[in-house]
């Protein structure tokens, strides 16, 4: 549930950054600038992970780590490298590029980390 919880609030946040911006309202720079970079690909990771768990019905399906920098990587070259060469409303930022990564390997490392529980024979990875 916490997850939930977690995923809504960046999708609200996400979403609320490119209203404000769409009607031009002031935002500070950094969020202006990198704040919806950072939640890409936790939220499209995350729905694309919800998606195969439910068309798979498989609850325990989880992305590999090489997927994750695969498409960290992809948007990166596309967003950062390509599009900026044909269309000037996008800027390369390398920047970017990091806050892509970090939010891949973020949501990659917070998907896949193991829990810990006490039982009679005392803690226990679950």
């Amino acid at each position: 549930m916490f997850r939930v919880v977690i995923y809504i609030g960046m999708f609200v946040t996400a979403l609320a950054i490119y209203v404000l911006q769409r009607f031009s309202l002031p935002l500070p720079s950094v969020i202006n600038n990198y704040a919806n970079d950072l939640f890409c690909l936790p939220l499209l990771l995350g729905a694309m992970e919800f998606t195969i768990r439910h068309l798979k019905k498989d609850k325990d399906f989880k992305f590999p780590l090489g997927f994750v920098i695969l498409l960290a990587s992809y948007y990166s070259f596309y967003f950062e490298y390509y599009l900026p060469s044909f269309n000037q409303r996008y800027t390369a930022d390398w920047a970017d590029v990091i806050l892509y990564f970090l939010g891949g390997l973020l949501f990659y490392f917070s998907e896949n980390k193991k829990g810990v529980k006490l039982s009679g024979k005392g803690l226990q990875d679950i």
